[in-house]
């Protein structure tokens, strides 16, 4: 046994976070775990640790998600932050409505809400993909299906992406942005089934409640993990997909030749590019990692987009490869806390990119505009200069 190697990145420093490829590739080279000093976490780099981690609550528990005690302090109670039996109890709600079975009567709206939507981007001829598609079509979706009115709906956006950010170090992006995860918090300890629309998924959350399927006073959390956990991150893979289909107008023919491709290139953009780069864990004994001992105690960084780009596990990794069809992606996590939004996430999706794929032949992008964001990887702007419809 030995203790894990040591480097002295910064995960969270802007550059690293801009663009993290180089610095996952190093650590991946470094061994499958890496003692980080300047984040205090243990991170886990290669595919097999960090699926085996996903996989093993019982070492690796989930009540320290963020990568600071006041998040977690706050996110204690949540499906997020909490392990079996308590998370097995909570989750059962939230994916009640969110099963195959449940997502099935959706299909034809969202899908005709995206072409649509995209018919009417082709028509203009050149727009804004952030704010037009990537924003606009998820923030539509989940406020119709949660059943969001007033003033939420038009907070989602700053709220989601908030939820999501304070999860990282307390840096300045962390401190600036937990007065707004307040907000979210503060009207989800508020919420009651009278503020949901009527036949909306919040609505049937409180029924759960009312029944006791669900411990009292925990129907709040469940919406909160919808909004915290569900907005940005789709927000992000949408954006994601526009952009890495500008990029490689060949992909998009692929898929427009063959469209039985679209769950393969929304399964390929998230293996490239995942929404989430890294999520937390503490290990709840010594735990040994080919032959490296993590303590008891420690908080570890799970380096999802790392881990998709494991040479060891993907041939080419670097190359966006829609017939690649990487169903084993880690980007919606693994085991009891896998993403419980992934049916609805894929829908999105999958109707983003049909009606990519049907209207529109190539696309010319400007360049795009990243902020450093601490735990989810997006583009903030995306000018779409001309479109060549199909």
């Amino acid at each position: 046994m030995s203790t894990p190697p040591t480097s002295d990145v910064d995960l969270f420093a802007d550059d690293v976070l801009l663009d993290p490829h180089p610095v996952h590739a190093e650590l991946r080279e470094l061994g499958p775990v890496v003692h980080l000093p300047k984040n205090d976490v243990y991170a886990l780099t290669r595919y097999d640790a960090i699926r085996a981690a996903l996989g093993d609550w019982e070492s690796f528990s989930s009540t320290s998600i963020a990568f600071n005690p006041a998040a977690n302090q706050a996110l204690t109670g949540t499906s997020l932050a909490s392990d079996p039996p308590v998370h097995t109890q909570l989750r059962a709600t939230l994916t009640e409505n969110l099963s195959p079975r449940a997502l099935r009567g959706l299909k034809g709206r969202i899908e005709a809400k995206a072409d649509s939507l995209v018919a009417e981007l082709v028509e203009q001829g050149s727009f804004e993909a952030v704010d037009a598609l990537a924003r606009a079509f998820p923030l539509e979706v989940v406020a119709d299906l949660i059943g969001f009115t007033g003033r939420v709906r038009e907070n989602m956006l700053r709220w989601g992406q908030a939820a999501m950010q304070v999860i990282g170090p307390m840096n300045q992006r962390t401190a600036e942005n937990f007065p707004i995860a307040g907000e979210l918090y503060a009207w989800c300890s508020e919420v009651g089934a009278d503020d949901l629309a009527e036949g909306s998924v919040g609505r049937a959350i409180f029924d759960a409640e009312a029944r006791g399927a669900i411990p009292a006073g925990t129907a709040g959390h469940i919406i909160h993990q919808y909004l915290g956990a569900g907005v940005d991150t789709t927000v992000a893979a949408i954006g994601n997909l526009v952009a890495l289909f500008a990029a490689h107008p060949d992909q998009l023919d692929q898929v427009r030749a063959e469209s039985a491709l679209i769950p393969a290139a929304f399964n390929e953009s998230l293996r490239y590019w995942p929404p989430v780069n890294v999520w937390g864990r503490i290990t709840t004994r010594d735990v040994e990692i080919e032959g490296a001992v993590v303590p008891q105690g420690a908080q570890i960084a799970v380096l999802l987009g790392a881990g998709n780009r494991d040479p060891r596990h993907y041939d080419n990794p670097d190359a966006f490869l829609v017939g690649r069809n990487p169903v084993d992606h880690l980007s919606f996590g693994y085991g009891p806390h896998g993403c419980a939004g992934q049916g609805l996430a894929r829908l999105e999706a999958h109707a983003v990119i049909e009606a990519l794929a049907r209207r529109v032949r190539r696309l010319v992008v400007g360049p795009e505009v990243r902020v450093p964001s601490n735990i989810t990887r997006s583009i903030e702007e995306l000018p779409v200069l001309e479109v060549v419809p199909a």
